[in-house]
């Protein structure tokens, strides 16, 4: 016979409860029964609200996509169309890809956002299906770029059965696209001096050719500076400061030095080209303008 419990006002919890410990007392089923109600209600209230949460970010991610799509379309449009001025179009096409590059960040942080509430809903037992919007065809990594393997080496036994007779039949690769950081490096050039014997004359190998007299600086160094200041219209202060983060010393003054003396060595090939340029019957040029950073603004320069 079931001995009838003590009514103690404290109402036991849903996940404890099993047949043998339903309580006798009327006010404490009806307790039970109340809160067992209030706790599906609870549950379906959450439910509600993941499934609501999932369709607006779902919806947000739609019309970000949409957007995009609409703005490479037009970005294309405009490369391809004839009217208006080239600086006018340059400056509008310039716009539409800064904010085309904008809005597919928050595109993907809203794909992120929804991937991770389907995720929080998935683990509370809501089903709640996670949407992942279409991208483009995957391109293939360049083939130049040298291949580094990381074989991540197999259980040597297996799990099930404890064998260890296993053989290979195959294997998958996933190729992911690193960033090595740029390295900087002192190159010493050695010339041994000799002395001979029979006339006590030293004789040494001549010094080998540097881009700039006395200078310090590499080919590739020169090329780097004069690439990023007149290429990519980097100014030598931001250069300088870059230089400075990666643990390299450059003033501004020296890298001034570099250019100036570079372009000193560049002067017949510049003049070779200006006189192929002006060889020819007619000349079209037009005002190119383009953003140059200077210290504290940015200025609009001119090709």
């Amino acid at each position: 016979m079931v001995q009838p419990h003590h009514t103690t006002g404290v109402i036991p919890s849903l996940a404890m409860i099993t047949a043998d410990s339903l309580p006798d007392d009327i006010a404490t089923l009806k307790a039970l029964v109340l809160a067992g109600q209030a706790a599906l209600a609870d549950a379906e209230i959450a439910r509600l609200t993941a499934e609501s949460k999932a369709r607006n970010l779902e919806a947000e991610v739609r019309a970000r996509t949409l957007l995009i799509e609409q703005m490479k379309f037009t970005i294309a449009k405009l490369k391809h169309e004839q009217y208006g001025q080239s600086s006018e179009r340059s400056s509008v096409l310039e716009q539409l890809e800064l904010e085309l590059a904008d809005i597919e960040e928050d595109a993907s942080e809203a794909e992120a956002e929804a991937r991770l509430a389907a995720e929080r809903a998935k683990a509370r037992n809501i089903e709640v299906h996670a949407f992942e919007r279409q991208r483009p065809a995957r391109r293939q990594l360049p083939e130049h770029l040298p291949r580094e393997r990381v074989v991540h080496p197999a259980p040597a036994n297996r799990p099930c059965c404890g064998g260890d007779r296993l053989r290979k039949i195959g294997e998958d690769v996933t190729e992911t696209l690193e960033l090595v950081p740029r390295q900087w490096k002192v190159i010493q050039h050695v010339r041994e001096k000799f002395s001979c014997r029979a006339c006590e004359a030293i004789s040494q190998p001549p010094a080998p050719f540097h881009p700039i007299a006395r200078g310090r600086a590499g080919s590739r160094l020169l090329a780097h500076v004069l690439f990023a200041k007149y290429g990519l219209h980097l100014p030598l202060n931001r250069q300088s400061t870059t230089y400075a983060h990666e643990g390299i010393a450059l003033d501004v003054s020296t890298l001034a030095d570099w250019v100036g003396a570079a372009a000193a060595t560049l002067r017949p090939l510049v003049v070779e080209i200006q006189l192929h340029v002006l060889a020819t019957e007619r000349i079209h040029a037009d005002d190119t303008t383009a953003p140059v950073l200077a210290k504290g603004k940015t200025r609009t320069g001119r090709l």
